[in-house]
């Protein structure tokens, strides 16, 4: 019974984090317009940073309370999870679909380049202010290279901004609200994964990179499917590469300023290579610029092989 409402308490802390995250996205987004926001605040700060904000919470939330392990693990997780999960269902809604960003102008370099850094500061077990330093300058490079390149925050068109309505009590309330939701909801996770890994006698890490990854990626699960169906396969794409580059460098860099994260033995052996392999097969299958639905199914096996291996199942 205590199990029970231990998984019931852990499904509420996701559940919560990720409608907080949601409803906090859309009602900065309908503020920001209102007072003329530039555009490109709107697209990187309350779009991109929005979506990343259950993985920061409670990255940052499991380094106060002394179990930093799972912060590379809610990380690493999510991206995999964004990899083969998200684009894997992109793929699986969606006959295929054509991305007419040019992602390799920017975008594919900085995933690949986060993906190899993080892989090297991470690899000895260590992870501490200087890297979260580098990891935020890298950071602040990707943002400043995608906005002078013009490739973020073209989502809102200024006639729109012209047209916005004036936001309502209720928005500004729920703005003010969701974030206290979001850190309530990063409290009852981590509390709920710790005793969760004692009761079950599993490593903090292997649920982080499952379950805590797979709740907290739900935001990118939905929006993808979404843009897919739309035919929006620049969204559908860009949403996992937005996402996995702020969870290297933002969830990673800015949890580290509040202590030195722990990595788990398992870590370099088991998560890092798939998390490697994820990316590299990311990168071929976005090369031509489309994705197939069968693209789709084999990566959405992959994640199946992923979850399955991390609890001994394969």
């Amino acid at each position: 019974m205590t199990l029970l409402l231990w998984f019931l308490a852990l499904a509420a802390g996701l559940l919560i984090l990720s409608l907080s995250s949601d409803w906090f996205v859309d009602h900065a987004e309908t503020v920001g317009l209102y007072l003329k926001m530039p555009s490109f605040i709107i697209g990187v700060v309350i779009i991109g940073f929005g979506t990343s904000l259950p993985e920061l919470v409670s990255s940052i939330v499991s380094v106060l309370k002394g179990q930093s392990e799972i912060v590379i693990s809610n990380a690493i997780g999510s991206n995999i999870t964004n990899i083969f999960l998200v684009l894997g269902v992109s793929g699986l809604f969606a006959k295929s679909y054509t991305i007419k960003h040019d992602i390799f102008q920017t975008d594919m370099p900085f995933l690949m380049g986060s993906a190899v850094l993080i892989s090297l500061m991470t690899y000895d077990r260590s992870f501490g202010i200087f890297e979260a330093v580098l990891c935020l300058a890298a950071l602040s490079l990707y943002l400043y290279r995608s906005i002078t390149q013009g490739q973020i925050g073209e989502q809102i068109k200024e006639d729109e901004a012209e047209a916005a309505a004036r936001p309502s009590l209720i928005n500004w309330l729920i703005l003010l609200i969701s974030p206290v939701l979001i850190a309530l909801g990063a409290n009852l996770t981590i509390k709920a994964v710790v005793t969760l890994s004692e009761l079950l006698k599993i490593g903090t890490d292997i649920i982080a990179v499952t379950i805590v990854a797979l709740g907290t990626s739900l935001p990118e699960v939905m929006v993808s499917i979404q843009a897919s169906r739309k035919g929006k396969g620049d969204m559908a794409v860009g949403n996992v590469i937005g996402s996995n580059i702020f969870n290297t460098f933002a969830v990673m860099g800015v949890s580290a300023l509040f202590g030195p994260l722990k990595i788990s033995e398992s870590y370099p052996i088991k998560t890092l290579p798939v998390f490697i392999g994820a990316t590299v097969i990311a990168y071929f299958i976005v090369q031509d610029r489309k994705v197939f639905r069968f693209e789709g199914i084999m990566l959405l096996f992959f994640y199946i092989y992923f979850i399955g291996s991390s609890y001994g199942f394969f």
